[in-house]
């Protein structure tokens, strides 16, 4: 199993406990979506939090297809995927983190 994948389930686990442990202080709506103005255009539903993990995967394992498939044998590409695959875990979780660290 390769770090990039250890960080990601280790990223999963402390996104799941994290979301149990603040599960019934959660409010109904949280503010998600900080590129709009500021009101209530950036208010969604809780449920709507799901999509970080979410998107979070798929670009670590769109990162990881595209690596396999195209750059295996460059060094220099397979180490900019692995450091993209870093960077996308580390940023999704704290924006999970912040955002359920802020509501609650």
């Amino acid at each position: 199993m390769s770090k990039g994948l250890k960080l990601l389930i280790g990223a999963d686990v402390l996104q799941l406990a994290l979301f149990a442990w603040r599960f019934n202080s959660l409010p109904k709506q949280v503010p998600l979506f900080y590129s709009r103005p500021w009101g209530e255009s950036q208010i969604a539903d809780i449920w709507y939090i799901v999509l970080l993990p979410i998107m979070m995967h798929l670009i670590f394992f769109l990162n990881s297809y595209l690596n396999n498939r195209f750059f295996k044998e460059d060094k220099l590409f397979t180490r900019l995927f692995a450091i993209a695959n870093y960077c996308v875990i580390v940023a999704f979780t704290g924006i999970f983190v912040k955002i359920l660290t802020l509501v609650t």
